[in-house]
């Protein structure tokens, strides 16, 4: 059977790629608050394109569940207790098997080095007060991490998930003691992919996992908070813990 002939893409579908890798970049840094409208007259003329890439980005943005929309607006959405629950439940499937994954590489120091200096320039940005240099160390660590995962679909999912607490995280990265919790994780963690030590690793993700999800929840005072060991998280052999 003779392979199909695909004809080139046009420009704009490439635009629209653009455009959506510049709006999640912002969505990302935590700029637009929850509940901000994003106007497609003024993204378009902000990135100085038309109007079709900027609704082709905000329809995928909004399909990945990083904005909603009611057919007339995009914005940010307000994250429940549940959605914070649903998004976390997910995270605590997919990181730590990932990072389990990659600790027999990170024992070296060479493949270690992107990681080692993320979590250098969060500890710089600690103790200096800045939340913004913060939040970016935090990013970078995470990225720095998962450019060792093998599995790209793996990395895109735990990416997308990541990214729908982001906003949530411009607020509560702001706060000092939730600084201290996230320093606390992500040393811990350090400390097992510096050992080589991949089931290490993936339980100091899930203890991680549990009191961000914790610290974020109080910080946001969306109510009761259910323990560690709530059924939301799942076991470490696969099935729920209770």
């Amino acid at each position: 059977m003779d392979t199909p002939v695909l004809k080139p893409l046009p420009r704009p579908q490439a635009l629209a790629d653009q455009v959506y890798q510049a709006l999640r970049a912002q969505l990302r840094s935590g700029s637009v608050g929850a509940g901000q409208a994003l106007q497609e007259v003024a993204l378009a003329a902000q990135l100085g394109v038309s109007r079709t890439p900027v609704r082709e980005a905000l329809a995928r943005l909004a399909s990945e569940g990083l904005l909603a929309t009611d057919r007339r607006s995009f914005t940010v959405p307000a994250l429940t207790l549940a959605d914070v629950d649903d998004i976390y439940e997910v995270r605590f499937l997919l990181e730590p098997a990932a990072m389990r994954r990659i600790a027999a590489r990170t024992a070296d120091p060479q493949l270690r080095a992107p990681i080692d200096a993320a979590l250098e320039s969060a500890r710089q940005a600690h103790r200096a007060g800045d939340a913004a240099a913060f939040r970016d160390a935090n990013v970078r660590y995470r990225d720095a991490w998962l450019a060792l995962v093998p599995n790209r679909r793996l990395v895109r999912e735990i990416g997308l998930y990541a990214d729908h607490m982001q906003h949530i995280r411009a607020i509560t990265l702001d706060r000092p003691q939730v600084r201290d919790v996230v320093m606390l994780g992500l040393s811990r963690i350090h400390s097992a992919l510096v050992a080589g030590d991949g089931d290490a690793a993936a339980a100091a993700v899930r203890d991680h996992l549990c009191q961000a999800r914790l610290a974020f929840i109080d910080a946001l005072g969306l109510g009761p908070q259910p323990g560690p060991a709530s059924p939301r998280v799942p076991a470490a052999d696969g099935g729920t813990a209770s």
